[in-house]
């Protein structure tokens, strides 16, 4: 019986590579055979393919899913020649906000290559650092979400009120951490493969390191560039990237523990020029064969991958209308602006930016935007519009440095309580009302906010950007009744 079954697998797997390999162009054909040998050459040989295992991580983005692809045909065709083929772990992180659509396509695209029954493929999932079999119908755990919100605000807390808006750092973190366990867990991975830009990889290393430094962390920056030094730097970072902020007992290990192995060994493995084809030449197999779908204003628009472009969006309005001064709806129009410079510079279809300006640039439909991004808020991220515009003024750190700035611009009734909010901050007992205003209006525990009282500042270079360098932004400073902020100009607040 087992030997009728596999070779029906066979048949079916074969089906599945002839279908694949249709919709694959000369070009891409030929990058497929040089894929094989350069996975072949990381595995020593092609007589060490078998016990070589391969690491992808999906979020569900459409280059994910073509170099899935990619990675599907290259173990097909190996096993079509070989007495045996590299193993595939595909690994995507549960993060509050996860995009339905994005959880559909990893789904659509591992059934298309039918990788759900295949023993040479693991298809995996963590929520809250437990490593999990693939589910696009689970929503993620309470205890996820809540540690997850709980991340982006510490983290996001963690900037100059002035700098750039770098508000959800955690995910570059998160994710970090995520790459370092799950490239160890049940007896570990080879390599980690992706096909990210070379920019993609300075934009995510540089990111990454500027989390760890919020998150007290030392950095170094002697690392090999790209993602060739992610897991040095992982290794450098440690196993919990979050430490610094909570006790011992504060966040869950990553589980089952007993899979995870000691020591690191993957290498990396850039196939960035393996993908040949442009956009367009790649749609057929993305939507006819592995059933992929695009919102491709959100695709084009978005200036980070951990939130949605209407997220985006809001939080621009709000930092000109609550820091600024101005108007919601300017500070819309001026994202917007910016926006369409940023795409007709990278040549993209004028159809686009006619779409942009329709969704955004109609001052008669902006009020609904902003009532739906402020709902979404809500549901994916479990924040308040008033927690959110207190991260954009981050007024609890280095001894509440810049508190009475945002207490006079958002809560002016609170200035009288202000040596009251002082002592809440430093452990000692005030009353109710009090901690409850600063739990409602910050959406953290005041233990927590009294961690980010007692942390320095958050070292920045001239430009006011954050240094990743070995500062140390958790020593514990002078505890005072506050201090405010020298007179800061604006033009750091427009952002990335």
């Amino acid at each position: 019986m087992t030997n009728i079954h596999d070779q029906a697998m066979n048949y079916v797997y074969q089906q599945v590579l002839q279908r694949l390999l249709g919709f694959l162009s000369r070009a891409e054909r030929t990058a497929l055979q040089l894929l094989i040998q350069r996975l072949s050459v990381a595995a020593g040989g092609m007589e060490q393919i078998g016990d070589f295992k391969v690491l992808a991580i999906q979020s569900g983005s459409r280059d994910c899913c073509y170099t899935l692809a990619l990675l599907r045909a290259a173990q097909l065709t190996i096993a079509s020649r070989a007495p045996a083929t590299f193993q595939l772990r595909v690994a995507t992180l549960r993060l509050n906000g996860s995009n339905p659509t994005a959880l559909e396509n990893i789904h659509r695209t591992c059934n298309a290559l039918f990788v759900y029954d295949d023993p040479r493929v693991e298809v995996l999932m963590a929520d809250n650092r437990e490593v999990l079999p693939f589910d696009h119908t689970v929503p993620v755990s309470p205890a996820g979400r809540e540690i997850t919100r709980t991340n982006l605000l510490m983290l996001g807390h963690r900037r100059v009120w002035d700098g750039p808006l770098d508000v959800w750092d955690d995910g570059y973190l998160a994710t970090g951490e995520f790459y370092g366990q799950i490239s160890r867990w049940n007896h570990g991975v080879d390599a980690l493969v992706s096909s990210d830009t070379p920019r993609r990889q300075k934009q995510y290393m540089e990111g990454l390191k500027r989390a760890a430094v919020k998150a007290g962390l030392e950095v170094s920056e002697h690392h090999e560039p790209g993602y060739a030094g992610l897991f040095a730097l992982l290794d450098e970072l440690g196993s919990a990237d979050y430490r610094r902020f909570y006790t011992e007992d504060g966040q869950e290990t990553w589980r089952p523990a007993e899979q995870f192995e000691t020591c690191r060994r993957a290498t990396f493995i850039d196939i960035h020029d393996m993908l040949v084809s442009n956009l367009e030449e790649r749609w057929p197999l993305l939507t006819e064969f592995l059933g992929f779908q695009s919102d491709e204003l959100a695709a084009m628009l978005s200036d980070n991958e951990y939130v949605s472009l209407a997220v985006s969006t809001h939080l621009r309005g709000l930092q000109t209308c609550f820091v600024h001064g101005g108007s919601y709806e300017a500070g819309v129009a001026e994202y917007l602006q910016r926006t369409l410079v940023m795409m007709r510079r990278k040549q993209l279809p004028e159809r686009l930016c006619e779409l942009a300006e329709g969704v955004f640039g109609n001052p008669a439909t902006l009020a609904d935007l902003r009532t739906r991004a402020a709902a979404e808020v809500q549901r994916s991220l479990g924040l308040s519009e008033a927690q959110m515009v207190c991260l954009l003024f981050a007024p609890f750190g280095d001894n509440a440095a810049t508190l009475e700035r945002f207490l006079r611009q958002c809560h002016p009734g609170m200035l009288v309580a202000m040596p009251e909010l002082h002592r809440a901050m430093q452990g000692q007992p005030v009353a109710d009302q009090v901690m409850q205003w600063m739990v409602d209006v910050s959406g953290l525990p005041v233990s927590l906010i009294g961690k980010l009282y007692r942390m320095g500042p958050v070292p920045v270079n001239e430009s006011g950007t954050v240094e990743s360098a070995t500062d140390d932004p958790d020593i514990e400073v002078e505890a005072g009744e506050g201090k405010v902020s020298p007179s800061m100009t604006d033009e750091g607040l427009a952002g990335r």
